[in-house]
C-alpha cells in the first residue's frame, strides 16, 4: 500500500500531460507539414536524387568521297564525365580522381572553374578518350567515387599525315564565345563537339546528329540500382563530297612538300575533285583533346599551316592574269590588231617595266604562250585600270567564288574607285601596267583563279564551286548554304566564238608550241593546255632574273586545262616562294594525267560490262555496281574506242560502241 507522499501530485502529472500533448502535437504538425505542405516539393526532391540523366552521344555522319569510297570514320570511345551530386563535395576526391586518370589536381580544378555556369544536373566531361587501365578505375572505385561515370562515344578517325586536312577540317569541343555570341551555337550545351573548319564546319548541321539520354536510378550514395527509360541518340547524315579520292591522293603526291596549294574541279559543274593546301596538320589531334602546347605551335608556325591557302590565301597571280588580260583586250576589239616590240621591257609614262627576255615583235596569238611581259604592259594601259577590273569582276577576280568551305577570301582587284575608297587616294595610270602582268595591287586565291580561267576556257561560263553535291542536301541545308557562303555564283560573260578559240588555242601553245613557258608540262595524247605565272616579290623593275631566295623567291604559279576547249577538268598550283611559274607545270600536269588515267580505267571497265544493247553516245551508269559512279553517268569525257581524251560537253561519260 503507498503511502500519501509516493503519490504523484496531480499538478505535476497535469505539466507531464500538458508536455505529451505538446509534442504529439509538435509531431502531428510536423508531419502535415511535410507531408501536406511540402509533399510535392519534396517528392520532386527525391526524384532528382534517384534520378541520374546519362547522354547517349550521336555519332557524326562519315565523310565519302564522289564514288562511294570512305574518307572520314569513327571509332568507339570511352570518356570519363563528372556527376555533380546534390550536397556532394568532391573536394576531398579530387587527389584520387587525379592519380586515377593520370591528370593533375589543377588540370580539374580548372575544368569545373570551365563550367562553374553549366546546369547542376548535367554531367561534366572530366577526361576524353580514356585508356582501358583508367576505365578500370573507374570501376574499381565506383563505391568510393560515385561522382565518376563513364560514356560511350564515337570519335572522328580522319586519314594520316595530314592527308585533305585542311579541306576535311576537324572537330573541337564548343566554346563559351561561341555558345554567347554565335546564333548557330544557340542550341548547344558546354561539352558538345562541333566542326571547327572545313566540311566539319560548313556541314556540322548535316553531320551532328541529335544526342539522346538514359535515366539511371541510383541510390542515397549514388550508386547505379537500375536502367529506367531511354531516349534514343539520331546519328548524323553522312555526306558524299564531290572530290576524288584517287585525283585528291595525286595531287597531294605531286604538291609534296612544297608551301602551297592546288585546286582541280570540273568547269562544267563546279565539282571540285581534288583541294590541298600545304603545309597541312594532322586532325586526328583535334578528336580528343589537343594541348595548349600543340595549339601554339601550329597557330605560332609563319607557314600557317591551319590556313586553307586553297580557298584562303591571297597572292598577285603573275602572268596566269593575262588570261584575263587578253578576255578584256579581244573583247573590246584592242589586242586584235595590237603589235608590240619587245626588247626586253618597254617604256611608258617615263618609266622602263622590263621583260623577262627580248621577244621582238609580238602578237596577241604569241603574246600568251611566251607570257611577254611588254605586250600586256602596252595593252594594259590601253585598256585603262577600269575596263582591266570591269573584266576581272565579271570572271570573278576580287571576289568570293561561294565554294561551301568557311572563311573563303575575297581577294583584290583595284581600280579607280577601290584606290579612292581605300586607300583615299587618285590612281595613277603608271600603276597600271603592272597590273597588266598580274602584279601591283592585284591579289587572287587559287579557286579564283582555277574559276575563271576554267570558265573562260568553256566558253564564258562560270560556275559556282562546290565540295558536296547540291542534289544531296535538302531545300533548306542548300538556302543555308547560299546565304551564309556568299559569293558571285553561276554566271555567264560576253565571248565570242574567234577570241574563245584565240585564248584557248594559245593556252595550248604555252605547253605544246614553240617558245612555249611550259614546255616541260607536254602530255602525250592529251589535249592539255595552260599559263604560267611569276609573281615576284622582288620588284620587276629590279632585273628580269632577280627572283630572290628563301622568304624573297617568287611564288610559282600555273593553270592546266584538259582539254583546251570546254574541259572537263581545270588544274590551279600555286607553289609559294617556288620560283618561276614553268616550275609549278608539272605538278598540275601529273594531276591531269592521273585524271585522265583514270577516267580511261573507268572506261575500260564499264566497256568490259556493257550490255550490247546499250545505244551508240548513250549517257550511262555501271548496273552491276549503281553506287560507284553515285548511280549517275561517269562525270568523264573519253570516247569509247579512243586512247584521247574527247571533250563531251556538260562533262558525261558518252560510250560508243558498234550497233550490233
Amino acid at each position: 500500500m503507498l503511502n500519501r507522499e509516493d503519490k504523484l501530485p496531480s499538478v505535476r502529472l497535469a505539466v507531464v500531460q500538458y508536455v505529451i500533448a505538446a509534442v504529439l502535437a509538435t509531431l502531428v504538425f510536423g508531419l502535415w507539414r511535410l507531408q501536406v505542405v511540402g509533399g510535392q516539393n519534396y517528392h520532386a526532391l527525391a526524384e532528382a536524387n534517384r534520378i541520374r540523366k546519362v547522354p547517349i552521344l550521336a555519332p557524326r555522319g562519315k565523310i565519302f568521297d564522289r564514288y562511294g569510297r570512305l574518307m572520314v570514320d569513327n571509332y568507339p570511345s570511352v570518356s570519363c564525365f563528372l556527376v555533380r551530386e546534390q550536397g556532394h563535395d568532391v573536394t576531398p576526391d579530387l587527389p584520387l580522381i587525379a592519380r586515377g586518370l593520370n591528370m593533375t589536381v589543377e588540370q580539374i580544378q580548372a575544368i569545373l572553374r570551365k563550367y562553374r555556369h553549366a546546369p547542376h544536373y548535367q554531367p561534366l566531361p572530366l577526361k576524353q578518350d580514356i585508356t582501358p587501365d583508367e576505365e578500370e578505375f573507374i570501376a574499381a572505385h565506383r563505391n568510393e567515387l560515385p561522382e565518376l561515370d563513364t560514356i560511350q562515344e564515337e570519335r572522328r578517325l580522319y586519314p594520316g599525315g595530314g592527308f585533305a586536312a585542311n579541306l576535311i577540317g576537324y572537330v573541337g569541343e564548343v566554346s563559351e564565345q561561341m555558345l554567347d555570341n554565335d546564333p548557330r551555337y544557340a542550341w548547344y550545351q558546354p561539352g558538345d563537339v562541333v566542326g571547327e573548319s572545313g566540311v566539319e564546319a560548313s556541314y556540322d548541321s548535316v553531320l551532328r546528329g541529335v544526342d539522346g539520354s538514359q535515366d539511371i536510378a541510383v541510390d542515397s550514395h549514388g550508386r547505379e540500382v537500375g536502367r529506367l527509360g531511354i531516349e534514343p541518340a539520331t546519328p548524323g547524315r553522312s555526306l558524299r563530297l564531290t572530290i576524288d579520292l584517287d585525283l585528291q591522293r595525286a595531287a597531294e603526291n605531286a604538291l609534296g612538300d612544297r608551301e602551297g596549294a592546288v585546286v582541280a574541279l570540273d568547269p562544267h559543274t563546279g565539282e571540285i575533285l581534288a583541294l590541298v593546301s600545304r603545309p597541312a596538320f594532322d586532325p586526328n589531334e583535334f578528336s580528343v583533346h589537343i594541348s595548349r602546347a600543340d595549339w601554339n605551335n601550329l597557330i605560332q608556325n609563319p607557314q600557317h599551316p591551319l590556313m586553307d591557302k586553297a580557298i584562303q590565301a591571297q597572292l598577285a597571280p603573275g602572268s596566269t592574269f593575262k588570261i584575263v588580260m587578253a578576255l578584256a583586250g579581244l573583247q573590246e576589239n584592242i589586242a586584235q590588231n595590237l603589235d608590240v616590240d619587245c626588247q626586253g621591257g618597254v617604256t611608258l609614262y617615263g618609266h622602263f617595266f622590263a621583260c623577262d627576255r627580248h621577244h621582238g615583235e609580238v602578237d596577241i596569238e604569241n603574246a600568251i604562250p611566251w607570257s611577254c611581259d611588254s605586250y600586256f604592259y602596252v595593252l594594259a594601259t590601253k585598256l585603262g585600270i577600269d575596263t582591266i577590273a570591269k573584266y576581272a569582276h565579271s570572271v570573278g577576280i576580287g571576289e568570293r567564288t561561294g565554294v561551301d568551305l568557311p572563311n573563303e577570301a575575297s581577294g583584290i582587284m583595284p581600280s579607280t574607285e577601290w584606290k579612292l575608297q581605300t586607300l583615299h587616294q587618285k590612281w595613277y595610270p603608271g600603276e597600271t601596267p603592272s597590273v597588266g602582268i598580274g602584279q601591283g595591287a592585284v591579289a587572287v586565291t587559287p579557286i579564283q583563279m582555277a574559276r575563271a580561267i576554267g570558265g573562260i576556257a568553256s566558253g564564258g561560263v562560270l560556275m559556282r564551286p562546290h565540295v558536296v553535291f547540291p542534289s544531296e542536301l535538302t531545300p533548306e541545308m542548300l538556302q543555308y548554304i547560299h546565304d551564309n557562303y556568299p559569293g558571285s555564283g553561276n554566271q555567264r560573260i560576253p565571248l565570242t566564238t574567234a577570241n574563245w578559240e584565240l585564248i584557248t588555242d594559245a593556252m595550248y601553245n604555252t605547253i605544246n608550241g614553240p617558245g612555249g613557258t611550259a614546255a616541260g608540262a607536254h602530255l602525250n595524247g592529251i589535249d592539255f593546255g595552260g599559263k604560267t605565272g611569276t609573281a615576284e616579290v622582288v620588284s620587276h623593275s629590279a632585273g628580269a632574273q632577280s627572283l630572290g631566295s628563301g622568304n624573297q623567291r617568287a611564288d610559282s604559279w600555273f593553270v592546266g586545262i584538259a582539254p583546251r576547249r570546254n574541259p572537263d577538268i581545270v588544274v590551279e598550283v600555286l607553289w609559294e616562294h617556288g620560283g618561276w611559274g614553268s616550275y609549278s607545270a608539272p605538278i598540275a600536269a601529273r594531276v591531269v594525267e592521273a585524271y585522265v588515267d583514270e577516267q580511261r580505267r573507268r572506261h575500260d571497265n564499264l566497256v568490259a560490262q556493257t550490255p550490247k544493247q546499250v545505244e551508240v553516245g548513250a549517257a550511262w551508269s555501271n548496273p552491276a555496281a549503281p553506287n560507284a559512279f553515285g548511280g549517275k553517268p561517269l562525270p568523264a569525257s573519253v570516247v569509247a574506242g579512243s586512247r584521247e581524251l574527247a571533250s563531251v560537253r556538260g562533262g558525261h561519260f558518252r560510250v560508243t560502241l558498234p550497233k550490233n
